[in-house]
């Protein structure tokens, strides 16, 4: 037993001098003349679900936008803190008289994260691959960023020049352009080589470009040294899902992430007490809303959707779910836009008016209406609290006899539910404006055209409403283009194919030593100007 013990203690001490000299060179400094070693700046940012796909022609979902938003480039970006446009990819560029003929000039010595040139090549290769007839049914944005009826052919005049014609003028045309669905600049090389992997293997001109994705986890970005505008401040960027509101607010706290976003309001106080934590908070371009299905039975009655729109306390819901960062919506614009009302008035609380429409559609004790209403478990940046709010819903329908049931998934299941396997009589969503500009709130929603392809869920049509927004997308003049979205959100909201429940006030919390981060109005998040202090400003 004695010789045991001697030759483990003597195994012990072997062990413990190679740690300590393991050690000991770890910690020398570097050799005269040679730089010392820095630490890698790693930012951690975390968000209630994960990205569908990293491939911008495949997704419409701002949880995909945000991670695009630091891969790749567009023609134009969004300047801070507005929806006016300034020089990206293209440095100048022109139009006809008559708004038809645009021609971009290219910013040259760009490469792609593949090492390719970026060139005339690869904005024709980006566009037309969402145009007609290239387009595809999982293309969501293709129809409204390049709408077939607006757009007539984009061309290479060189290799840094593009010609694009359009059929028609078209007002939001330039901010769509900006827009981080869609409109981004892929690579034709990565594309062509694997073309259905490519959304899990993206490759753009942007300040970070693709590591690795851990589904359902992660998904880690690194610096691209050899970005056109500067390399970004921090080496990597991880998006971490972390699925709890509460949960992503501890992990700030206790310092194990660097930012969160999807605040939840009964987070906010405990957040902005610490020291160590500060909370941005702006006016969000952003609608929440429940959708009624008003091709099907109950809902293709119009009764029957002001009757489920006055039953529903929207004011009292809003004050108990969202406190201070929810704003009553008086229709699908929030404040701030071009075109919006204030003298919108939607149905008003009237539960006894909501009973007596209902037995005008046929309904009583005996024979209840019933319907399944979609939710959702993730909290998004519009909504934080997605079954509270049906369950807030079903609460105030069961007092007027009404029997909804709730049915709820995560958010990506939800998105599929609802919109490609067209299930339930209502459902739960909302809305981010990805340009400032009115169109694509009222256009994408509520235009026949987008029924199927676009984000028209409702299978909602008015002809008179059509017009209007057709009329206005190609209004020139804004004074008038407001005329016309005020006119046709008055017989949308009469029409009710919406209960608008909501603007939520845009939040993210962050470390103090977080330094560069600021607040866009389509809630668009860049990263590269982000800067990882070794102690707070």
């Amino acid at each position: 037993m004695k010789r045991r013990i001697v030759a483990l203690a003597m195994v012990l001490s072997l062990v413990a001098g190679a740690v300590l000299a393991g050690c000991a060179k770890s910690q020398q400094p570097a050799a005269p003349g040679q730089p010392t070693p820095a630490k890698e700046k790693v930012l951690v940012y975390a968000r209630g679900s994960d990205s569908i796909s990293l491939d911008p022609a495949l997704v419409d979902d701002g949880e995909s936008a945000k991670v695009m938003n630091n891969l790749y480039d567009n023609l134009v970006r969004y300047k801070k803190g507005s929806t006016d446009v300034e020089p990206a990819l293209a440095t100048t560029w022109e139009h006809s008289n008559d708004g038809k003929v645009w021609t971009f000039h290219l910013r040259k010595g760009v490469k792609f994260h593949d090492g390719g040139d970026f060139n005339a090549d690869a904005v024709v290769f980006s566009f037309t691959r969402q145009m007609k007839p290239n387009a595809t049914d999982d293309m969501p944005y293709a129809g409204f960023t390049f709408d077939p009826a607006v757009w007539d052919k984009v061309e290479k005049v060189d290799d840094y020049t593009v010609r694009i014609t359009l059929k028609t003028p078209y007002a939001p045309f330039l901010r769509n352009l900006a827009m981080g669905l869609a409109a981004p600049i892929i690579s034709p090389t990565a594309f062509q080589k694997d073309p259905k992997g490519f959304g899990q293997h993206p490759v753009g001109t942007g300040p970070f470009m693709f590591e690795k994705w851990d589904k359902e986890q992660q998904i880690v970005l690194k610096a691209f040294d050899q970005y056109w505008g500067g390399r970004p401040a921090v080496d990597k960027v991880i998006f971490k899902v972390t699925k709890e509101n509460t949960v992503r607010a501890d992990e700030l706290i206790a310092g194990q992430v660097d930012m969160i976003d999807g605040v939840a309001p009964q987070d906010l106080d405990r957040l902005k007490a610490s020291k160590d934590i500060r909370v941005l908070m702006g006016p969000g371009m952003n609608i929440n809303y429940i959708g009624f299905r008003v091709d099907r039975k109950p809902f293709n009655n119009p009764d029957v959707r002001q009757a489920v729109s006055m039953a529903f306390n929207r004011e009292a819901a809003i004050k108990a779910l969202y406190k201070d960062v929810g704003a009553l919506a008086n229709g699908p614009l929030p404040p701030g836009l071009s075109g919006y009302d204030p003298s919108l008035k939607p149905y008003a609380y009237n539960p006894d008016e909501a009973k007596k429409l209902l037995e005008k559609a046929g309904y009583s004790p005996s024979n209840p209406l019933k319907f399944d209403l979609y939710a959702y478990t993730n909290p998004r940046p519009y909504n934080p609290a997605g079954d509270k709010l049906a369950e807030a819903l079903k609460a105030d329908l069961a007092k007027i006899g009404v029997e909804m049931k709730i049915v709820s998934n995560p958010w990506k299941e939800h998105k599929q539910a609802v919109q490609k396997d067209k299930k339930g009589e209502a459902y739960l969503f909302g809305w981010i404006g990805d340009n400032g500009d009115p169109d694509n709130f009222l256009f994408v929603h509520f235009h026949s055209s987008q029924i199927g392809a676009g984000l028209n869920n409702m299978f909602y049509k008015n002809d008179q409403v059509d017009k209007l927004l057709a009329d206005a997308a190609q209004e020139l003049n804004e004074t008038a283009r407001a005329k016309l979205y005020s006119d046709a959100q008055k017989l949308i909201v009469a029409d009710a194919p919406w209960i608008f429940v909501s603007h939520a006030q845009d939040i993210v919390a962050m470390r103090a030593n977080i330094a560069n981060y600021s607040l866009h109005p389509t809630g668009s998040v860049w990263l590269r100007e982000v800067m990882k202090l070794t102690a707070p400003q």
